[in-house]
């Protein structure tokens, strides 16, 4: 591919970088297009993602060049090759983060480019334009030295320093503002830095001495073996181990180390379908993916990481159980108003651009469910469920048999009138049925009316299934939905009862297309337009098919999913299935944490490890109890 830097890039073309405290996206153009401080969540300091025109950026580049890159391995350190027929340039990417005297996470807060010209001879050229605010404001431009410049503008200062001179270029509108630029013509073996650090504008550095390289490549020394060290600590056994550990490194780069959050994405408003209004901001943490989360860690090992987001987890529901949101920032923020950033262009002119949620208001009862399955996973692993945890476990089951009937939002958070869909009452029954395990353990005494609504539940769901033979989406209706696919995932049926294989057979039949790739549903939702194949509801489909013991199906889809990952091995929301093209926002946890469960099922599979028994089975408790029968045979760390 030419790295010219001149064509539009797709949501394929980039990758990510992280420090667990933010995260830089870097097009294969060598741009970075996208990075907030200090948090994922705060506006944006290069907003080119959102906008080719006035977003900002930070670019690297070699005319007429051939691009490839990787990651550094078992890193989120990215390396870009470029060629030309006069030489070659490598540049090394990266958000230096360190450990601490005592172990605490260090970021610098800023980005660090090391170019080394490999062979030959070339020219890198180099451009910084940040626009703070979501490219609300054009900064002032100071360079008090050739190799230092500063950008100051509303509350936030960007320092750009490097080992070659830089050169202020004068803007000829004053809304493009001031661009700081370089060519530099490098020999082989010859290496230059160029970094960005930010602080709050009031905290801007004062003049410091040039550079020194040695400075720099310590930085990058300790960045590659604070992520060496943390992968190392990954205990995955089973097939496809390289896709697994860089599905890892993606999680851990989509962290908020100060509190143990995880990133839905590290993105806004990149859309599920090119020129539509379905563009949201991700940059916060939902309960629903509470479970998963802590599914895929426990596969992993990683149990430090699991640990820090059950504490994310109580510090965020702290307060009434009745007051629990679907979604908080990453601190625990519950105001995440839906604002439209009407001066941005959207990525591909896909408008309107949003911050905020307004789903965040939304009733959706699955979030119940799956608290409460979390908190039941987490405690069989040997973790702590406080006194104070259970009452406010208990509160939310007893909000369950208060609620269970009403219609809300659900999974797909619908804007639309509620429905009474059946995945947030499947997910009701989980809520009470962990509720009551859960009391068990603890030796104390369930209200009886936790088990008679379960029960009450199970009957209404089954009943209704039964009257067309298949799980829908919602009571009532021949509305087919992908999250059917989750009934026997959560115990609630036996994966091979024929209400299941014959859901199974309706969803291949009316949301899949040619290559077996899963939609979310057909059907009316409130918003104009479509979308494409939606990646977490193939994996579902994956694991059901595991499951069922349908091996060489599972193994097909498996394979089709495995080449929809881009060129350094990350995953959007969603994929066009005619083209592979990525759509939604990216990268997508909820897509790497369902690839890293998914590879867990099936090797279980081929080693003969999953139930034969014709119960039904919950698929995260299953692989927690695989990992503790390793952890108990001295396998895991």
């Amino acid at each position: 591919m030419a790295g010219d830097g001149k064509q539009p890039q797709q949501i394929a073309d980039y990758a990510i970088v992280g420090d667990c405290h933010t995260n830089a996206l870097i097009g294969r153009n060598g741009s970075i297009d996208w990075l907030c401080f200090p948090r994922p969540d705060s506006p944006s300091v290069f907003t080119h993602l959102l906008d080719d025109q006035h977003g900002g950026n930070f670019a690297v580049r070699v005319d007429g060049a051939d691009v490839e890159r990787s990651y550094l391995e078992d890193t989120n350190v990215l390396a870009t090759r470029w060629r030309t027929g006069e030489g070659e340039l490598e540049v090394l990417d990266c958000m230096p983060v360190w450990l601490g005297d005592e172990g605490e996470m260090t970021p610098l807060r800023g980005v660090l480019r090391r170019l080394t010209c490999t062979s030959g001879r070339v020219t890198a050229q180099i451009r910084v334009t940040p626009r703070f605010e979501y490219a609300l404001v054009v900064p002032r431009l100071r360079t008090p030295t050739p190799y230092v410049a500063d950008f100051v503008g509303g509350g936030s200062a960007i320092r750009v320093r490097a080992t070659h001179p830089l050169e202020r270029r004068d803007a000829h509108t004053l809304r493009r503002g001031d661009v700081l630029a370089a060519a530099w013509d490098l020999s082989e073996g010859d290496v230059a830095w160029v970094v960005a650090t930010w602080t709050p504008a009031h905290l801007a550095p004062l003049d410091e001495p040039d550079p020194e390289p040695e400075h720099w490549q310590d930085l990058l020394d300790r960045t590659v073996e604070f992520w060496r060290g943390w992968i190392g600590e990954c205990d995955y056994d089973g097939v496809h181990g390289g896709l697994v550990r860089r599905s890892a490194l993606a999680l851990k780069a989509l962290t908020y180390a100060p509190t143990g959050a995880l990133l839905a994405a590290a993105t806004t408003s990149l859309p599920e379908e090119i020129g539509g209004e379905r563009n949201w901001d991700y940059r916060y943490t939902w309960i629903r993916d509470a479970t998963l989360t802590l599914a895929s860690l426990f596969v992993l090992g990683l149990h430090a990481e699991a640990a820090a987001f059950k504490e994310w987890l109580e510090r965020t529901g702290a307060g009434r159980p009745q007051d629990l949101q679907i979604m908080y920032g990453v601190e625990g923020e519950r105001h995440l108003p839906e604002i439209l950033l009407e001066h941005l262009g959207g990525h591909r002119d896909s408008r309107p651009v949003r911050v905020g949620n307004g789903a965040v208001k939304q009733l959706q009862l699955d979030s119940y469910g799956q608290l409460l399955e979390s908190a039941y996973l987490f405690g069989k692993a040997g973790g702590d469920i406080t006194d104070d945890n259970w009452t406010y476990l208990s509160g939310l089951a007893d909000i369950c048999c208060d609620r269970w009937a009403e219609p809300d939002q659900g999974i797909w958070e619908i804007r639309d009138e509620p429905r009474h869909f059946v995945h947030s009452k499947v997910n009701c029954w989980l809520a009470l049925k962990r509720a009551v395990q859960i009391a068990e353990r603890r030796d104390v005494e369930a209200p009886p009316r936790w088990a008679d609504c379960r029960d009450e539940i199970a009957d209404r769901l089954l009943g209704d299934a039964r009257k067309r033979g298949w799980f829908s989406q919602a009571l009532g209706t021949d509305i087919v939905d992908a999250a059917a696919l989750l009934v026997p995932a959560v115990g609630f049926i036996a994966v091979d009862d024929p209400l299941v294989s014959t859901t199974v057979e309706v969803v291949l039949d009316q949301l899949s297309d040619d290559n077996g790739l899963i939609h979310r549903y057909v059907a009316d939702d409130g918003l104009d337009g479509g979308e494409g194949a939606f990646l977490l509801c193939s994996f579902w489909l994956v694991d059901v098919l595991t499951h069922a013991r349908r091996l060489d199906e599972a193994r097909r889809l498996l394979d089709r999913l495995l080449g929809l990952a881009n060129d350094v091995g990350l995953y959007a929301e969603e994929v066009d299935p005619r083209t592979g093209a990525h759509l939604g926002n990216t990268p997508q946890a909820f897509t790497h944490m369902a690839l890293v469960t998914t590879m867990a099922h099936l090797s279980a599979a081929e080693r003969g490890m999953l139930p034969d028994d014709g119960q039904p089975h919950d698929f995260s408790e299953l692989a927690l109890e695989r990992l503790l029968s390793r952890r108990d045979a001295g396998g895991v760390r």
